[in-house]
């Protein structure tokens, strides 16, 4: 009879776990062993003895630590006892199970493996064993024997101990919390090992660790007086450095450096009162050309991150002009480090960075990150200084290095450069006419960032010298890379164009790319693929002329490429037909548009490598060509859904590995990103995502596109998307989640009310409310960025405009909920930056920045606006209950001291409690009425406008609680109706509310004002013309007291006649922009009626006060 397993694993235990140590270290070394069986068997037994006999495995491990002659298996021992005595991912902890005899053993092995280990890497594990579990267990007590240990090795003479300690120190401080406050009561204690350990002049290591300690604890002490007490470490942490550097061990010098990176990074501000001197010292380390290239970066890393820690030390940087001039040459001359070698001039895409250097990737990122962090007014001046002198030197690197950096700084620089357009672009087209291609080439490219970062201002002034030198660049024929780069600049160009400006040079551009097209050269091909696509998809129908010439070219691509080598040249074909068919239109591009589709169907059902790129382009090109068709797309729907749906359920494929372990994610691989979390780094493919970002929005298109003929995939859509609405790796993923639902409410919609929903009713609806609404205000609640909360709360508001009705009292509670959230988080975030205002250096250019990061708010508040104004459309008084709730969060909004934008908005808000809730707001007239009165003369136009508007609303519905304030109100919008520039187009809008309010007032409290003054005053300022929803409003009413024959309006022997007549030439005139149809027929209407009952002299004089085109217009009118 077979034995059960488990019996026979349990029997292994035992003697496995026996008095003979030997059994064990074999286990152990089982553990490390390259066969996958021996190995896993190994692991199962380990996890049964954790769960069976935990005390006795401990003190295996402890054993084997403490006395195995094996350093490979002492180290693992350390890395597994750690793992099982600190607290897992999933909150268990197995240290407070064990024996009390057991718990004492281990802790006191642990301390004594820490003076006898010889081995360094091993030392270090026993350190991270001991913290990790200190870390779980000090502050309750559970190891009295540690701090005096640990301050015991610390003042020893051994310096592997005195190391040991620091290191032990280092990692407790990094573990915030309790810990932390356990170790506060020791600071001056700690404050003095730290100065004589910084200071050790024997053993290089314990220096390390005393800057590794003091960096820990300067970041985790919160109070900045204790903070400040470390200050007098600074000197010497620098002398760390200095000393590493001048004993020649740069290998140690890295390891100081990237402390100080850390604490520049995190307490900048702890280095502001000696600045100077550190920052001299980190110019001088990256100036030193003697040294490896690896310090120097780290030097450079430092300062930069110094210059970006804008929401720690606002502004402190750019108190140092003479530092910033210094750094700025050490990453030109950085830039300067190329080699010309031979591969680039072959054309071939893979050589494309041919010859640039990893000094040369420095100077590049670390451009953009300092002109991004400092801003225009503190770089272009250093720029300006240092560009001319490399543009007019020699050496061909230092004219290239001048307009890499050109382009890098661009976009941190955007605003003070526009301002100097002139000078900038003169000095890139001169380059265009280098003696060396690879000037023109970095000439080219600047023009291309410029086009990006500097438009559309760039793009208005100097088309007319931009595009003749770039369509000269295509002539370059013995330099194909300068050609292709020309035609990927004509792209970056024509993105930020309106078809006016590029119409002119269409003829020359395209005839020009079509001659790149037949070019032998792929690289070259592809730029120019890459460029009409972008040209088609900015001048749209303007380019039907060229269409006949271009669709042959891009087809026979299309069909032709075939092979491995011109993957990407058929991709770029296929972006290509689908821009131009979308720019011509469908009528055009009907007939290729069935041949290209056959094409790619034919694709689609080819096997495709894994890194092809076909994919992510046929997925684009069947959206655009869906987009162009319309609903005759439709029959394609079922080719096209699956591998879309497929692309868009992609599993991101990621890897984690642990932030201490040895097995490192490769950094240098482009195609996998990392990030931090935790203890945990994870690292993603960064392709697959892209192409699930891809499809997503794609599905999107789809689903605006075709509307009710969308209706088909939903189920399968919503199931793929809500969840990726906390698709946290990738934010383009989330945002074409968060648009897509809309979407598909709108499309569910449509589809049951044109009785295309294959039998579905509103009952459908109503599930596919309770299904996304809910998700989208969850997925809010957790939204890390401010950007994508703004779009979250936009599809919000339109969800429930299409389906809100469906919603229950506990929906909506949940939504009122999350709008408490919302505000509450932005008014944080602007604390926040009030309390960087604050800062000792902040200057104007922070303030600028802070102004933009503000307005980011104000934006956020106007959609909780919107979405509230919905809320109250679609459940009017039933509403009122959570406006009662929100009235403490949206009434401090209309603050003197909030900005113009938020007060708008808090005063729309009541507009529309007012407008909606009618006699239910009377409530709230006494609380907002005083304010929107006042609000009505504020100096923004906006709030003026929204204040005039709700006086508008208030009289209409206000009945007896609005009768007492009809005086002011005359008086606040006469104000605003005769104030000198009330017409400017900057106040029309509130002028047409302010006459609209005017009109109300005459129509609902006639006996509180003296009508025979008011009504024709009114009349006077007819016809309105900027806001044309009031507008239609205020001319129907104005055609109705006409109707009734209103003598206040008509005046004492119809003297303003002629007045009305004229409002109603003009507005007739106007077509249907000022009235509705039936209003302007109804006019029409009134003046034949006069025209028959009024006597002739009245009439002619009436007619005569019209000016001449008006009389020919209204006679045409009348006669027709």
């Amino acid at each position: 009879m077979a034995t059960d397993p488990t019996q026979f694993q349990l029997a292994q235990l035992a003697h496995i776990l026996g008095p003979d140590p030997s059994h064990f270290e074999t286990l152990i070394s089982h553990l490390m062993s390259s066969s996958n069986e021996q190995r896993s068997q190994a692991e199962s037994l380990c996890h049964l003895a954790k769960q069976t006999h935990p005390d006795l495995l401990s003190l295996a491990f402890s054993r084997v630590l403490s006395s195995s002659p094996r350093p490979e298996l002492r180290a693992l021992s350390a890395v597994l006892l750690r793992k099982i005595l600190t607290p897992a991912a999933d909150s268990s902890f197995l240290f407070p199970l064990l024996d009390e005899t057991t718990r004492a053993s281990i802790k006191s092995a642990l301390l004594s493996t820490l003076q006898t280990e010889q081995s360094k890497t091993n030392v270090k594990k026993v350190c991270d064993t001991i913290s990790e579990l200190a870390s779980s267990i000090v502050a309750i007590g559970g190891w009295p024997e540690l701090l005096p240990f640990l301050f015991q090795s610390v003042n020893s003479t051994n310096p592997n101990l005195q190391e040991s300690a620091l290191l032990i120190f280092s990692q407790l401080a990094q573990n915030i919390g309790e810990t932390t406050e356990t170790l506060i009561p020791h600071l001056n204690t700690l404050h003095s090992v730290f100065f004589r350990c910084l200071s050790n002049p024997l053993s290089c290591d314990v220096r390390i660790a005393a800057l590794s300690a003091s960096v820990s604890f300067i970041q985790c002490i919160s109070n900045g007086k204790d903070r400040d007490t470390f200050q007098d470490l600074l000197p010497l942490m620098m002398q760390t450095l200095t000393e590493a550097l001048n004993s020649g061990l740069e290998a140690t010098a890295q390891e100081a450096l990237e402390l100080l990176i850390e604490l520049a990074g995190s307490e900048p501000r702890f280095l502001r009162r000696q600045i100077m001197e550190v920052v001299g010292s980190m110019l001088q380390i990256a100036e030193a050309e003697s040294l490896e290239e690896g310090t120097r970066h780290l030097a450079v890393e430092f300062v930069v991150t110094l210059a970006e820690a804008r929401e720690r030390a606002p502004g402190m940087m750019r108190k140092l002009p003479q530092f910033i001039r210094r750094l700025f040459a050490v990453l030109m001359n950085l830039l300067v480090d190329i080699e010309d070698e031979p591969v680039w001039y072959n054309g071939e895409s893979e050589d494309e960075d041919a010859g640039e250097t990893s000094n040369y990737g420095v100077g590049q990122e670390c451009l953009d990150r300092l002109a991004i962090s400092l801003g225009g007014n503190t770089v272009v001046p250093v720029a300006s200084e240092l560009f001319p002198v490399f543009l007019s030197a020699a050496e061909w690197q230092k004219r290239h290095a001048a307009l890499i950096a050109l382009a890098q700084i661009a976009e941190g620089c955007s605003k003070v450069m526009i301002k100097n357009l002139e000078q900038i672009v003169s000095m890139v087209l001169n380059s265009f006419q280098d003696a060396h291609p690879r000037v023109r080439w970095a000439a080219i490219n600047a023009i291309g960032q410029l086009s990006t970062d500097l438009g559309p201002d760039l793009q208005t002034q100097y088309h007319h010298r931009v595009l003749p030198a770039l369509a000269g660049a295509m002539d370059d024929f013995r330099n194909p890379r300068v050609q292709a780069h020309a035609a990927s600049a004509v792209l970056n160009f024509s993105e930020n164009c309106t078809p006016e400006i590029l119409t002119p040079y269409l003829d020359g551009i395209v005839s020009k790319l079509l001659v790149l097209l037949q070019n032998g050269k792929q690289m070259v091909q592809e730029g120019s693929l890459t460029a009409l696509a972008s040209v088609a998809d900015s001048s749209q129908e303007q380019f039907q002329k060229y269409y006949d010439a271009v669709m042959p070219y891009l087809k026979a691509i299309l069909v032709n490429a075939n092979d491995k080598s011109s993957r990407m040249l058929r991709a770029k074909a296929m972006e290509c037909i689908s821009l131009v068919g979308m720019a011509v239109g469908k009528e055009k591009f009907r007939d290729d548009a069935k041949q290209v589709m056959e094409v790619l169907m034919s694709l689609q059902g080819s096997q495709m490598d894994s890194d092809d790129p076909t994919m992510s382009y046929m997925l684009q090109a069947w959206a655009r060509l869906c987009k162009c068709l319309g609903q005759d797309f439709l029959p394609y729907m079922s080719v096209v859904m699956p591998p879309l749906l497929q692309s868009a359920q992609l599993k991101p494929d990621v890897s984690i590995t642990s932030t201490d372990s040895d097995a490192d994610i490769d950094d240098e691989d482009e195609s996998i990103e990392t990030i931090t979390v935790g203890d945990k780094r994870i690292g993603i493919k960064t392709s697959v995502l892209e192409e699930k970002a891809t499809a997503c929005n794609m599905l999107c298109c789809y689903a605006d596109e075709l509307k009710e003929g969308f209706f088909p995939w939903i189920d399968q859509v919503a199931t793929t998307l809500v969840p990726l609405l906390k698709f946290y790796f990738h934010e383009e993923v989330r945002k074409a989640a968060v648009s897509a639902m809309p979407e598909m409410l709108r499309s569910a919609k449509l589809a049951v009310e044109k009785g295309q929903s294959q039998g579905r009713n509103q009952t459908y609806i109503k599930q596919l409310t309770d299904y996304i609404i809910p998700a989208l205000v969850e997925a809010l609640h957790k939204e890390p960025e401010v950007e994508i909360c703004g779009s979250m709360l936009d599809s919000l508001n339109e969800c429930i405009q299409i389906s809100g009705v469906f919603l229950d009292e506990g929906q909506v509670r949940c939504i009122v909920d999350e709008i408490k959230q919302v505000i509450t988080a932005s008014s944080a975030r602007k604390q926040e930056r009030a309390e960087r205002a604050r800062a000792e250096d902040f200057d104007a250019e922070e303030g600028e920045m802070l102004k933009e990061e503000n307005e980011q708010e104000e934006e956020v508040f106007g959609q909780v606006g919107d979405l509230l104004g919905t809320l109250i459309k679609t459940f009017k008084a039933s509403f009122l209950p959570f406006f009662q709730e929100l009235t403490s969060y949206v009434t401090p909004m209309w603050g003197k001291d909030k900005t113009a934008e938020e007060r708008r908005i808090a005063i729309c808000i009541f507009d529309d409690i007012a407008e909606h809730c009618r006699e239910a707001a009377l409530k709230y007239y006494d609380t907002y009425l005083p304010f929107l009165l006042e609000a009505c003369n504020d100096e923004n136009p906006d709030v003026r406008q929204a204040a005039v508007y709700g006086v508008g609303v208030c009289a209409e519905f206000g009945g007896s609680v609005f009768k007492p304030l009809v005086r002011e109100a005359l008086s606040r919008l006469d104000a605003v109706i005769r104030h000198p520039s009330a017409l400017h187009s900057d106040n029309v809008m509130a002028y047409d509310n302010a006459v609209s309010a005017l009109g109300k007032i005459c129509q609902f409290h006639r006996d509180s004002i003296d009508a025979a003054q008011i009504v024709p005053a009114w009349l006077s300022c007819l016809p309105i013309k900027g806001d044309l929803m009031e507008a239609k409003l205020v001319h129907d009413q104005l055609c109705s007291m006409v109707e009734r024959s209103d003598q206040e309006l008509l005046g004492p022997n119809n003297q303003y006649l002629p007045k009305i007549v004229a409002v109603f030439a003009e507005v007739l005139c106007a077509g249907k922009d000022l009235a509705t149809e039936q209003t302007c027929s109804r006019m029409i209407n009134l003046l034949r009626h006069l025209q028959q009952s009024l006597p002739a002299s009245a009439l002619a004089s009436t007619w005569s006060s019209l000016q001449p085109q008006q009389q020919l217009a209204l006679q045409s009118i009348l006669s027709s």
